[in-house]
């Protein structure tokens, strides 16, 4: 049986692709603040999930958690970083950026290297992480968050790019980037191009299968992103 590890299972994306997980016979841990969140799905899976409290900006505890983790399913095929936190924020309040920067960087980062360095060992696996298309360009409206998603978006690549001295070439990093999805992170009315959760999770599934590099998600946010690279700074400060 496949094994897998989603980190910010407890709602959203990391939910939904923890159900598509268990329905494809994998057996998943699912870590996330919300106990009885995590209780929830093991009392509907009992025998294919386990679960980890865990918060993401506590590095250490991550650390601890995805080591429990490794000793209980002794090898790891799939990890998934669905953790995340954003504000609209253009007062720049500090706690605000502080709070964006504390899980979206450095718990991230954490997640990553362990998860990178477990695959290296093992010399196989496949590393998920769920960036945005807000990692294309920056925003004065939530600067940490459009920054953070920058970063992991490189840090990614950087992964992939590391890959290369794994001699086995059975490690793979694909980056994920969604547009506006049906979450409690979309919010507001009326809002471009709202994709449904249950579409957007296949449709990450789809590309997790296919161990694809990079993923827009719904598909068509692909040419958001092409606009968006090409579009030079002065006229990015005119429209958004």
């Amino acid at each position: 049986m496949k094994t897998a590890i989603v980190f910010g299972a407890t709602s959203g994306i990391g939910r939904a692709l923890t159900e598509i997980l268990i329905q494809e016979g994998y057996q998943v841990a699912i870590t996330g603040r919300r106990l009885e969140k995590l209780e929830e799905i093991k009392d509907q899976y009992p025998n294919q999930v386990v679960i980890y409290q865990n918060d993401i900006q506590q590095t250490e505890k991550v650390a601890d958690v995805f080591g429990q983790i490794v000793k209980k399913f002794e090898k790891i095929d799939l990890v998934i970083q669905s953790s995340g936190v954003g504000y609209i924020n253009s007062k720049l309040e500090w706690e605000k950026e502080h709070e964006t920067i504390k899980t979206n960087v450095t718990g991230v980062t954490r997640l990553y290297d362990l998860a990178y360095n477990q695959f290296r060992k093992q010399e196989y696996g496949h590393l998920v992480g769920i960036t945005s298309i807000a990692s294309i360009r920056g925003n004065r409206g939530a600067p940490a968050y459009f920054a953070s998603k920058a970063f992991q978006k490189a840090y990614l690549e950087s992964l992939f790019i590391k890959t290369k001295t794994i001699q086995s070439n059975q490690v793979w990093v694909t980056d994920i980037r969604p547009g506006f999805v049906d979450t409690a992170m979309a919010i507001g009315d009326g809002i471009f191009w709202l994709v449904p959760l249950e579409k957007a999770a296949q449709q990450i599934f789809s590309a997790i299968k296919r161990k694809k590099r990079v993923a827009y998600i719904s598909k068509r946010w692909s040419l958001i992103a092409f606009v968006l690279k090409i579009l030079p700074a002065w006229l990015l400060k005119k429209i958004l």
